[in-house]
C-alpha cells in the first residue's frame, strides 16, 4: 500500500466514478464469462442466485442476469449502482432478475442464512486500505453446497499503472490467495486456478496485454 493513499474509500471511489460519465468498458469480464460458460457447458451448472461483489457500473451483473441468474450487485459507490440501475432499465432487465445493494465490503458482514450459487469477485482491488482477504473468506462463507466461488484479480500491474511506481504491495499470486482463504480441503474442490492472458486497452487506446489470476472454488 503507498503511504499516501487515500484512506476514505467512500469518499474515493466516489470521486473515480464521478471522474467521467463511464470508467469501465461496460463489457462483462472476459474470465467470468468464460467460467460462467465452461462451468454450465461442462459441469451441467444451472444458473441460480449470484452474488457479484465490487459490482461497479453493473457490466458483471447485468450479463449474469441475461443469462439466467437472479443477482444481487454490490457496490461501494452510489454514482456506479445508479449507472448500473440505468443500465439495467436501458437493457429491460426487470428489478427480480437483478438487485443492487450499496455497501462497504470492508464492514460487510454476510447474514447466517445468505447463500448463492454463485459469488464473483473480480478485480477486488485498490488503493485504499481494503481487507481483501477477509472479503473473500466471507464471500465464500455464503457459496451453498455444489456453488462456485470465483475469484479473478490481476496478476502483474497493467503498464502504464500507477501501482507500478508508487511502491504498492506486490500482487498475491494464486497460491497465496488460495492459502489465505484457508477453505477445508474436504469442502473444497479447486476447479481451476491458472494464469490467463488477454487484450485490453491502454488509456491512451492503443491495446495492452493483461495478465489476470483466475481461482474457480467449488463447494462439495
Amino acid at each position: 500500500m503507498n503511504a499516501d493513499a487515500p484512506t476514505d474509500a467512500t469518499a474515493f471511489w466516489e470521486g473515480r466514478y464521478q471522474e467521467s460519465h463511464r470508467i469501465w468498458s461496460g463489457n462483462p469480464n472476459v474470465a467470468l464469462v468464460d467460467v460462467v460458460d465452461s462451468l454450465i457447458r461442462d459441469r451441467g451448472m444451472v444458473p441460480g442466485r449470484a452474488l457479484d461483489l465490487g459490482s461497479g457500473e453493473g457490466a458483471d451483473s447485468l450479463w449474469l442476469a441475461e443469462n439466467g441468474w437472479r443477482v444481487t450487485g454490490m457496490e461501494i459507490s452510489r454514482t456506479a449502482l445508479s449507472r448500473a440501475a440505468e443500465h439495467a432499465a436501458e437493457r429491460g432487465i426487470d428489478d427480480d432478475r437483478v438487485t443492487w445493494v450499496r455497501a462497504d465490503l470492508a464492514e460487510w458482514r454476510p447474514g447466517a442464512s445468505e447463500s448463492y450459487d454463485l459469488v464473483s469477485a473480480c478485480f477486488l482491488h485498490s488503493p485504499v486500505e481494503f481487507p481483501r482477504e477477509e472479503v473473500l473468506r466471507r464471500a465464500a462463507s455464503t457459496v451453498a453446497p455444489g456453488g462456485v466461488l470465483l475469484v479473478v484479480g490481476h496478476a502483474t500491474f497493467p503498464a502504464g499503472s500507477r501501482a507500478q511506481h508508487e511502491g504498492h504491495t506486490p500482487l498475491p499470486t494464486l497460491d497465496e490467495v488460495e492459502s489465505a482463504l484457508a477453505l477445508p480441503a474436504d469442502e473444497w474442490t479447486t476447479l481451476v486456478s491458472e494464469l490467463r492472458t488477454r487484450e485490453g486497452r491502454a488509456p491512451d487506446g492503443t491495446t495492452m496485454t493483461l495478465d489476470d489470476a483466475v481461482l474457480v472454488l467449488r463447494r462439495r
